[in-house]
């Protein structure tokens, strides 16, 4: 990997999050600003998205839990979806007429063990190989376990992005997929963490409701019509992640299709399972919208927030947003377009860019004031494992050393493609 002649890199970025909508593509060239090597300088080229083949989506959800799934059906996985990222990676390549030094290729998170606060592994299936046999290029993979070999969660990664890009002023930086998470950035130590479900309990509804036909309640019509169910809701909000300290992590392994069963009986609530489903998603988005306000108050509390600033497949959902914006005014809700980051490639930026600081030698992860990592890790780590390039083999890093990032400056998206 040599980079570009002025000592950029440029990076394509991969991500498919806990909702297994799609792959979302971002490719990126960074380079260190001139004057300050401290400030990191990236330029989007182009971002996109590879949608799920519907078979292939049914069978990765299929295998979350609570479902059993033996060592067969995640080798099988494993190859399927490597596969799906090298398409979605050959295609991105194609379509923005751009050459890539490296793709990283986070893969398909199946499971992340959480014991007691403590992460102990987690599992992401998508045969790198398999990215790097379609490129022609070296691949980053696996960027959750080092973390978590240090004593860190693995998760969230993405404060990383946001207090270098939007740690200029005090915000809360939230990212609502099937998971949310929240950072606050600007305002001293960062502090982050996930904050409960996103979209992963509503979408487990729908797709049991429909039987497998539809996986998700577009624009949220379904919700807007349902009422609140208030006992089921206390029953949702009684359980024990809620109490965990910052930084916490979690999955769909504890927020899975039976979560709100379970939640119910503990309560004695067991009538409550045959909600109607307007009523039930009425629910279930309130009970996003007030895990998350709840982590942005007592996170920020004496922080001087100015701002939220909300990316991910929940903003997607009017209901949901509407309904955050009032539980977190007078603090606005915004978006990162101002940032020049586009909301729906959040992710896939975040993944060039722990490319970018892997290839480097630098930590994706940021440090504490007493030398520990955000994550909860004893120290911050590099992150991720490489697959050299079919040819060429594997040269890291074969950039100038300047040492840490300080501030990340995104220029505007200049020509957006869809893969």
């Amino acid at each position: 990997m040599s980079g570009g002649a002025d000592g950029s890199l440029t990076v394509l970025g991969l991500m498919s999050g806990t909702s297994v909508d799609a792959i979302d593509t971002a490719l990126v060239r960074f380079a260190r600003d001139s004057a300050d090597p401290a400030v990191l300088r990236g330029e989007i080229l182009a971002t996109g998205e590879q949608p799920w083949d519907p078979g292939l989506r049914g069978e990765i959800l299929a295998a979350l839990p609570p479902a059993p799934a033996d060592a067969g059906t995640w080798c099988r996985l494993h190859a399927l979806t490597g596969r799906a990222f090298a398409r979605a990676a050959r295609s991105a390549l194609g379509a923005s007429g751009e050459r890539a030094d490296l793709v990283v290729s986070p893969g398909q998170t199946l499971f992340h063990g959480v014991e007691d606060g403590r992460a102990w592994g987690t599992l992401q299936v998508g045969d790198p190989a398999a990215v790097a046999a379609a490129t022609g290029l070296t691949v980053l993979s696996d960027v959750r376990s080092a973390d978590i070999a240090a004593g860190g969660q693995g998760a969230p990664l993405v404060p990383l992005l946001d207090e270098l890009l939007l740690g200029d002023e005090p915000s809360a930086v939230l990212n609502i997929g099937g998971i949310a998470n929240c950072s606050i950035v600007g305002a001293g130590e960062v502090v982050a963490g996930d904050t409960g479900p996103g979209n992963a309990l509503l979408d487990a509804a729908v797709l049991r409701a429909s039987g497998g036909r539809a996986h998700v309640d577009v624009d949220g019509r379904l919700a807007a019509r349902g009422t609140i169910d208030e006992e089921l809701l206390a029953a949702l909000l009684a359980d024990p992640f809620y109490a965990l300290a910052f930084p916490r992590s979690t999955g769909r392994e504890h927020f899975d299709a039976d979560h709100v069963d379970r939640c119910a009986a503990r309560a004695g609530l067991t009538r409550r399972t045959d909600l109607p489903l307007e009523d039930l998603l009425a629910t279930l988005v309130e009970l996003t919208a007030r895990t998350i306000a709840r982590a942005v108050a007592d996170l920020g509390r004496g922080r001087g927030l100015r701002r939220v600033v909300g990316s991910g497949g929940g903003m997607r959902n009017p209901v949901l947003r509407a309904r955050l914006a009032e539980l977190l005014d007078p603090l606005p809700l915004c978006g990162p377009e101002s940032a020049g980051l586009p909301s729906d490639a959040k992710e896939a930026v975040l993944m060039a860019l722990i490319g970018a600081m892997s290839a480097h030698g630098l930590p994706g992860v940021l440090a504490r004031a007493d030398g520990s990592a955000v994550t909860g890790a004893r120290r911050p780590v590099v992150l991720g494992s490489w697959t050299p390039a079919p040819a060429g083999g594997l040269a890291l890093p074969s950039l100038p050393r300047r040492g840490p990032v300080r501030r990340l400056l995104l220029s505007p998206l200049h020509s957006e493609e869809t893969s």
